[in-house]
């Protein structure tokens, strides 16, 4: 569906996006996640052709954005992070005006426009114009001309920004419904989105991929944590078969606790741990799996690139 190698976008001596590289497959739901500046809005804009790469290339829907831009674009629904609206439109105005941009043919476009408003919750404000209404609701408008041609790819930028509580679970649930029949990209700094909407998350960092991976696998335990009074266990666990890293944590005063990470689930790995550590009769003085929250894993991406969260 969208296949992305090698993009960066330059701006002189400043390389806003770096060297990435990402395959998205139909029906996805994932989320761009990143500080400000880390360049998510960069790679959105590539990705919806507005804006040229430095290097790098980009496939949707087996087409390539050099040359088939248009063709790619009338796929696409986008929503930019201000989301520009005519204040002085009616709600379903602004809709019909865009079924024109669009070229929808004028017999479908009563149905469509019903339909989005439904879809948007935006009934109750089809006929005020949007200059009146809240930011929520403009927020809503936003979102409603991204899907209303039902592009096949949904490129959504801050898509809960301005949202209360109440609109945001209906944001939720309308991104999860578009999945369906579209595969979504969003890009947020809200860590709890991403983790209640999609199937998979790319952190986006100083420009660059600092991780690609799916909600799912995150919840899974990434560490053994061995507890063990024996400076020698670092060299015995190290030397285990699938054991790739061990390094020292600080879990209780006065204990040695090494945090391993192996090629294979740590519930595989457990059993031999312990008989390594039971073989050269030392006490076992705990053993337990441990999984990082998305928070977390955040955190200590940002912390080994020596940002403050």
């Amino acid at each position: 569906m969208i296949h992305v190698a090698h993009l960066t976008r330059s701006y002189g001596s400043l390389k806003a996006v770096d060297d990435i590289s990402f395959t998205i497959d139909s029906g996805e739901i994932v989320g761009l996640l990143g500080h400000n500046g880390a360049g998510k809005t960069t790679v959105m804009k590539m990705l919806t052709g507005f804006l040229e790469p430095t290097g790098g290339t980009i496939r949707i829907q087996q087409m390539d954005m050099e040359t088939d831009r248009r063709a790619i674009q009338a796929q696409i629904g986008y929503l930019p992070e201000n989301c520009p609206v005519y204040p002085e439109m009616t709600v379903v105005g602004y809709l019909a005006y865009h079924a024109v941009l669009h070229g929808v043919p004028t017999k479908k476009m009563g149905t469509l426009v019903q339909e989005t408003l439904e879809r948007t919750g935006l009934i109750d404000k089809a006929d005020q114009t949007i200059g009146t209404l809240s930011r929520g609701y403009r927020q809503r408008v936003g979102v409603a001309q991204a899907i209303f041609h039902q592009p096949r790819i949904l490129i959504l930028d801050e898509p809960t920004n301005g949202l209360d509580p109440t609109q945001i679970q209906h944001m939720r649930h309308l991104l999860r419904e578009l999945s369906v029949d579209a595969t979504l990209i969003i890009s947020t700094h809200i860590l709890q989105e991403v983790q209640a909407v999609c199937d998979r998350v790319i952190i986006m960092q100083h420009g660059r991929k600092a991780l690609d991976a799916r909600i799912e696998e995150l919840s899974k335990a990434q560490r053994l944590l061995v507890t063990v009074d024996r400076m020698e266990a670092e060299s015995v666990l190290t030397g285990l078969e699938g054991v790739r890293t061990v390094e020292p944590v600080v879990r209780e005063p006065g204990r040695l606790c090494w945090a391993v990470v192996g090629d294979r689930p740590m519930d595989e790995m457990a059993p031999a741990v312990a008989a390594a550590i039971v073989a050269k009769g030392w006490p076992l003085l705990g053993l337990e799996p441990e999984s990082r929250s998305l928070e977390k894993i955040f955190s200590d991406i940002n912390m080994r690139s020596g940002e403050e969260q």
